[in-house]
């Protein structure tokens, strides 16, 4: 029986590689002959870190409710290579349509370091696509829903009617657009918060799991946002 390995470049994903000599260690050196890459296989690696595909599985698993020590552990990986993996990766959601029927909004409750650091989150979601069309971070207060509203008008968003619950803030930010108020409109975005809660770790309810760096804490937000959208989840 013979064995065909098909390998790529980690880089610039071509399969235009060539053999390259030995390792110090036996292992046996590629090199890409478009952008001059030299690496090892993925299946002579050591160390599973340096894989071409762990950036996806530690997104992946991210983005399914998984801590950052359980993926270092279950992908045999440092646990520097995933914060680093999420520190370096950029994600921005951006809306589908250019108008909505209905968009409801939110708030949800988390916090950095301890439970005196507060981060709210205010934003808006479409019940019928299950799309998460914007939102901001700050205190949960007139001011941040103004910038939720601002950041809806520089998205170029248009919308029909808000959703929301009796909370002043979100009566008095859009107060100029038609708005039904009640736990009965905001079913759907009271779901999604159920739904965020589930799929991120930081996000869990009564547990240790908790962000230590501010940065942190947006940037796995973003990437879930991003995948929940796109159906990657």
């Amino acid at each position: 029986m013979k064995i065909t390995l098909q390998i790529k470049c980690p880089t610039c994903l071509s399969n235009n590689i060539k053999r390259n000599g030995i390792k110090v260690d036996g292992k046996q050196n590629h090199q890409c002959k478009d952008c001059k890459r030299q690496f090892i296989g993925d299946h002579a690696l050591s160390y599973q870190g340096c894989n071409s595909g762990i950036t996806g599985k530690i997104l992946h698993l991210m983005v399914r409710g998984n801590g950052v020590r359980d993926i270092a552990e279950v992908e045999r990986i440092s646990i520097g290579k995933v914060l680093r993996t999420l520190s370096e990766s950029i994600y921005q959601i951006q809306p589908k349509q250019s108008n909505y029927e209905c968009l409801e909004v939110d708030e949800l409750w988390t916090f950095v370091g301890n439970k005196k650091n507060k981060q709210w989150l205010i934003y808006a979601y479409h019940r019928e696509s299950g799309e998460i069309v914007a939102y901001v971070w700050g205190k949960r207060d007139l001011a941040t829903v103004q910038r939720l509203k601002a950041r809806l008008k520089k998205l170029g968003v248009q919308y029909a009617r808000i959703a929301s619950d009796p909370w002043d803030s979100f009566i008095t930010a859009f107060q100029c657009c038609k708005q039904v108020i009640g736990k009965f409109f905001t079913v759907g975005i009271e779901g999604n918060n159920c739904r965020i809660r589930h799929r991120i770790r930081r996000g869990f309810r009564r547990s240790c799991n908790f962000s230590k760096k501010l940065e942190n804490h947006f940037k796995a937000f973003d990437l879930t946002f991003f995948y929940l959208n796109n159906g990657f989840v």
